[in-house]
């Protein structure tokens, strides 16, 4: 007799692990269902901003793999069809079809939540006024595009950007590259909280360098309209911004609406708390991935929210595998990421000051400038990269890179020291490659590696 996963969620962990599931397991052994309440499945909604600022030509570019396409491999995929209520005891959930109403139970043997995340839309005065987007979905990109299309046509030219993490500043550059005189208001002192404040004061100085005016401290109190009720203008406690476009990028939280009403273990973050297997904390078949789970930061010991497709992605892979009857684990993250702003490329991993503080951790910084190549080669393009380290230990704690190309992926070769757990000493003598058009002969996260290994020995 076969048994019946149920999957909520069509995009990157729901379906990956419908699809490594039965990739184990045949339809004769496994019946897959799976809820998606919106349009489209397993879309790269991190290319969103590329795609309404002209680098990614068509939306269907951004669809890994169609309803359709899940369907012919034997998973039942029912789009516009959304999970309103989890009875983990019963093993079923109850769904309703969006477009004619219709509810009904469905039961399960094994459950995969992917619930994603919901954009942080805060309760203002004209929040929900048209002209106002946020960009989580494709459907919210296409409606951004929507937007954008019928304003250059009336010759509207003016947009807003509430916030400037990583949705911000490339939504950011995709306005500016259709032309849009673009203004970015942050909560914070700098953009990119997630480095340090002296690292985002270089990524402020370089939007500003763009044409882009960026205003910090600047706390959002209504977004105000006009007389046919669309937006006119966004107001803080000071000034007012005049915008024929409104973007939210203020960030995610994890939707964990149904879990919390079933009952499920969430974290500090409002996300789902599992094990290695990706399993929920106490319930034998249930399993959930992606931006509605917390995971455990590999440098810090703690649990923390990193909604990220890389991550959902595997999760994907770690469920379907134990869902499928084999074994994997996801042991934790290290918390890189990148981004860009035009030419400025941004990234980090591992540990900020403020995050190493708060778990009790004594560190030592440095920061350096560097090149990307050698400096007499052509092209070569400056860079700051910024490193901390345990003090006596020497452990690599934290790296944060903000220049221009060829930046932001050299990141890379300190997400594997940290999850390798080395010290910054031992980082010194990587065998990286070298030639003049790829590198300085030292690479410049050796170069900090050396110096922070000279930090860490004058700390004692």
């Amino acid at each position: 007799m076969s048994e019946r996963l149920v999957v909520i969620g069509g995009d990157a962990a729901g379906m990956s692990a419908a699809s490594q599931a039965r990739r184990l397991k045949g339809p004769e052994e496994l019946e897959i269902v799976a809820f998606e309440r919106g349009h489209f499945s397993s879309y790269s909604a991190c290319g969103i901003p590329y795609w309404v600022g002209g680098d990614v030509p068509a939306r269907e570019e951004l669809i890994a793999r169609s309803p359709q396409e899940h369907r012919a491999r034997d998973i039942d995929l029912r789009m516009r069809t959304e999970v309103t209520e989890l009875d983990v005891p019963g093993q079923r959930v109850r769904t309703r079809d969006l477009d004619s109403g219709a509810e009904s139970w469905t039961g399960f043997d094994k459950l995969v939540i992917g619930t994603g995340a919901r954009p942080v839309r805060p309760p203002l005065p004209g929040i929900d006024a048209p002209g106002v987007h946020g960009v989580q979905t494709l459907d919210d990109g296409q409606a951004l595009l929507d937007s954008l299309t019928a304003l250059e046509t009336d010759g509207g030219r003016k947009a807003v950007v509430v916030g400037a993490g990583y949705i911000g500043v490339e939504m950011a550059e995709a306005l500016l590259k259709r032309g849009y005189e673009v203004t970015v208001l942050n909560r914070g002192p700098q953009p990119m909280a997630t480095l340090d404040p002296d690292m985002g004061r270089l990524v402020h100085r370089a939007m500003d360098g763009l044409g882009i005016t960026t205003v910090g401290e600047a706390e959002v109190t209504a977004v105000l309209t006009g007389p046919d009720g669309r937006v006119r203008a966004v107001a803080t406690a000071d000034a007012e911004y005049p915008a024929d476009v409104v973007v939210l990028g203020i960030g995610v939280r994890p939707e964990t609406t149904l879990a919390r009403a079933a009952g499920l273990p969430l974290g500090g973050h409002g996300g789902l708390l599992t094990d290695l297997a990706m399993r929920v904390r106490g319930h034998a078949n249930v399993w959930a991935g992606g931006d509605c789970v917390e995971v455990l930061d590999l440098v810090s010991g703690r649990e923390r929210y990193v909604p990220l497709g890389t991550h959902a992605n595997k999760h994907g892979q770690v469920i379907g595998s134990n869902v499928g009857g084999g074994y994997a684990t996801f042991p934790g993250v290290v918390g890189t990421a990148v981004s860009k702003v035009c030419e400025l490329e941004i990234a980090r991993t591992g540990l900020r000051e403020k995050d190493a503080r708060e778990v009790g951790l004594r560190y030592v910084t440095v920061t350096i400038e560097s090149t990307s190549r050698a400096g007499y080669y052509p092209g070569a393009a400056p860079m700051t990269v910024k490193m901390l380290a345990e003090r006596r230990t020497g452990r690599l704690l934290g790296v944060q890179i903000v220049g221009r190309e060829g930046a932001a992926k050299r990141v890379d070769i300190a997400a594997v020291a940290l999850t390798a757990g080395m010290t910054v000493e031992a980082m010194t003598a990587l065998d990286l490659g070298y030639a003049p058009p790829f590198s300085p002969v030292w690479d410049p996260v050796l170069v900090a590696a050396r110096k922070a290994t000279a930090a860490v020995r004058a700390a004692g």
